[in-house]
């Protein structure tokens, strides 16, 4: 399980709980990875690439409406789940950690990238 801190603020959720909740509550998929590992491959439903390690995820989601719902994923679970906590912080309500790449493919969600275009 990807999730390595503490569930009790509700921003980890399951690739389960992600594909209930993106019917219920379509929002704005951010992948937190770096631009070399987005552009190896990343979910065909990824609206942008903000990467967390640089500073262009904190210089980004200024520019974020906090009244929408994001949904963050990386490789492992563990950026997103640290950016997911900082949108937090910063005042956004439905902010979703949503695990790794390889676990939302291998759960059903379709890649894009060099070797699925």
């Amino acid at each position: 399980m990807f999730n390595l801190f503490s569930s009790s603020t509700g921003v980890d959720i399951s690739t389960e709980e992600f594909k209930q909740k993106l019917e219920k509550e379509p929002g704005v998929v951010l992948d937190v990875r770096t631009s070399d590992e987005y552009n190896a491959g990343h979910l065909k439903i990824t609206d942008a690439q903000y990467d967390f390690l640089n500073g262009d995820f904190q210089n980004q989601i200024v520019n974020l409406e906090k009244d929408k719902t994001y949904y963050l994923y990386c490789r492992s679970g563990n950026r997103s789940g640290q950016a997911a906590r900082i949108m937090q912080k910063e005042g956004f309500e439905n902010v979703y950690n949503v695990g790794g790449f390889e676990e939302l493919v291998d759960a059903g969600f379709e890649p894009n990238g060099p070797d699925n275009e």
